[in-house]
């Protein structure tokens, strides 16, 4: 079984017992977090889809950790006018563990 959600702008793929690393929220290691924002749920043989949301699916879990990213290079160049700009950027992230799916 797995589960469609929303959060944070972004849609995740998500089964039950996997680690998702989303972007960074203000939630306690270890502590509850849940995604009332579910998209679609996909059973054995079973398919249900929302419009936008399906009604009376959650989707549960813990926190895990929170941390960055690998380090991107951001390298700006504007060639015959002698500028160029180099920066770096570490994106935070929070993983979570799903412990649950709710719905079907």
């Amino acid at each position: 079984m797995f589960a469609i959600i929303e959060t944070c702008g972004k849609q995740y793929k998500v089964t039950e017992g996997a680690r998702v690393r989303l972007d960074l929220m203000d939630t306690e290691i270890g502590g509850k977090v849940e995604f009332p924002q579910v998209l679609c749920l996909f059973d054995d043989d079973k398919i249900k889809v929302g419009q936008p949301h399906v009604q009376g699916a959650l989707v549960t879990g813990t926190v895990a950790a929170h941390g960055k990213d690998k380090k991107i290079i951001v390298f700006k160049y504007t060639r015959r006018k002698n500028t160029q700009r180099k920066m770096g950027h570490r994106q935070p992230f929070t993983e979570v563990i799903i412990n649950g799916i709710k719905g079907l």
